[in-house]
């Protein structure tokens, strides 16, 4: 029996999850909360790292640098425009994005969500494995498996779901760490 079908599909959610806890303003400055943020380039949506050099000089500093400075203006108003949260710096040469500090409050509700998100996930990788087990349910009713073949197919996709959830809880942990210690 195959289960690389369902691991695959549960390895995705958790890809995604890791993506969305990416994204997440921690107090630090992470380039990937640009990763959704496009600019309109000569009539094409394009993403802000296709377009300029983004480096992180300090813990709480983004700078993006365009290679065209034409685009200068058009990169500073989709960060505006964009659900991040800070504003942008425009000197004439380069965008800085300057986080603030968190408070105890905004850390808090930053965990709940991410809690929040975490428990999504996991709904997926359940939901990944009981159409999983329906579909060997439906074989073993068109007798294509045995009725022993379906108990264990039961057990091994449950396995599979044990560890991915595993994996899910430790990012989470993870991330949570990282929020509370900044």
């Amino acid at each position: 029996m195959d289960y690389t079908e369902i691991e695959s599909k549960m390895d995705k959610t958790i890809q995604v999850f890791e993506e969305n806890l990416a994204e997440i303003r921690a107090g630090r400055a992470n380039p990937a909360i640009l990763n959704k943020i496009s600019v309109d380039y000569y009539g094409v949506p394009t993403p802000i790292h296709q377009m300029a050099g983004i480096s992180v000089p300090e813990a709480r500093l983004i700078v993006i640098q365009p290679w065209d400075m034409s685009m200068l203006k058009e990169i500073e108003r989709a960060i505006l425009a964009s659900d991040v949260g800070i504003t942008p710096n425009n000197d004439g040469k380069v965008i800085r994005l300057v986080f603030p500090e968190l408070n105890e409050e905004r850390r808090k509700e930053i965990v709940k969500d991410v809690k929040k998100m975490a428990e999504e996930s996991k709904v997926a990788i359940r939901s990944i494995r009981r159409d999983g087990i329906d579909e060997f349910r439906k074989q073993e009713k068109e007798s294509v498996i045995t009725e022993d073949d379906l108990k264990a197919a039961e057990d091994q996709i449950q396995k599979i779901t044990d560890k991915k959830i595993e994996e899910i809880d430790r990012l989470l942990e993870n991330k949570e760490k990282e929020v509370m210690s900044i």
